[in-house]
């Protein structure tokens, strides 16, 4: 099958021949109908995060038709759309897992990073940690939901959901457009920033409801009561700290950040709050994936073939997307 995969001495996927997988198990096999590219592939192909095995193929927003079966495998039938997310297999045995906290498993597999993920023709994956996805969105419009949407979704979980009025979004990217339309069918008011004079990503935020978007380096009009944060930019930490109000909730949504520079207690005392988000676990997938099926949410995407992966990736890179990358077969 044709794949493209993590070249090491540089910053480009490389195309490559590769065997169809077979299902083992508790697997299946899919014939990849589109998948997502994603920030964290990003920071895998450059380097950002450490290799954990050669000849990756990367990609974790894999939406996929079920072609094959392990002998265990008995969830999804052959013929059945099914989506494979960033948390591909966790141990359930560690003491994360046993508290029902399998996103911090001691052991996990990560889809597109331990095994091989969607930026090929098939891909092979753990049915136990799929998810069957929503009919009213077809399959490049459903790539972005299985991390974008996932992670957004936990982060403003964490954030107190709707309980929070002001919302802020730091970085208005693939799961910022997602969880903005979320927040918004709520009742939250959210404010979007971007990179300073980018209007055009601030004009849609503002198309998906924000009441007002405007560059990173500007303080909202109110304080917020949380913010959560996409951006790998550890300065906005400090930033996000200094415009939430006493008492609110930051979360940093990303697995990789720059460094977060110093700054005064001041800005964490009033019993603010400052965490992170650590992949899923299956049970938000679950939540997430009722709670978009309800409901009017539109991704907006702009589609590449599976050739074209490298100007997918430079796209995204370089911030010309509105919205989610997909890579289409």
């Amino acid at each position: 099958m044709f794949a493209m995969t993590v070249d090491p001495s540089g910053a480009k996927l490389q195309p490559a021949s590769k065997p169809v997988p077979q299902a083992v198990g508790c697997e299946v096999v899919v014939r990849v109908l589109a998948c997502g590219v994603c920030r964290t592939d990003l920071h895998i192909i450059d380097g950002e995060l450490p290799a954990r095995r050669t000849n990756l193929v990367p990609g974790h927003e894999v939406v996929g038709q079920v072609i094959a079966r392990g002998p265990q495998a008995r969830r999804f039938a052959v013929g059945q759309r099914i989506g494979i997310p960033w948390l591909g297999q966790a141990c359930g045995q560690c003491p994360f897992c046993a508290m029902a906290r399998e996103n911090l498993c001691d052991r996990p597999v990560f889809t597109g990073y331990d095994r091989d993920g969607g930026f090929a023709e098939y891909a092979a994956a753990d049915e136990r940690f799929c998810f069957a996805l929503p009919d009213r969105y077809d399959d490049a419009h459903a790539a972005p939901l299985l991390c974008a949407g996932l992670i957004g979704f936990r982060a403003w979980r964490l954030a107190g959901e709707a309980r929070q009025r002001r919302l802020g979004l730091y970085g208005f990217g693939a799961a910022a457009h997602i969880i903005c339309q979320i927040a918004v069918a709520q009742g939250q008011d959210v404010y979007a920033f971007t990179r300073a004079g980018d209007t055009a990503s601030q004009n849609f935020a503002r198309s998906l409801g924000a009441v007002w978007a405007g560059g990173s380096d500007e303080r909202p009009p109110v304080l917020l009561d949380a913010a959560l944060i996409f951006a790998p930019v550890g300065a906005l930490v400090p930033t996000a700290l200094a415009a939430t109000r006493k008492g609110g909730t930051v979360v940093c949504a990303g697995i990789h950040m720059s460094t977060i520079p110093a700054f005064d207690y001041g800005l964490l005392w009033g019993e603010r709050v400052l965490r992170s988000v650590a992949n899923l676990t299956r049970a938000d997938g679950e939540a997430f994936f009722r709670t978009v099926a309800a409901m009017s949410l539109k991704t907006h995407v702009q589609t590449f073939s599976l050739h074209d992966a490298n100007a997918a990736v430079q796209a995204l890179r370089e911030g010309q997307v509105q919205g989610a990358v997909v890579l289409l077969p």
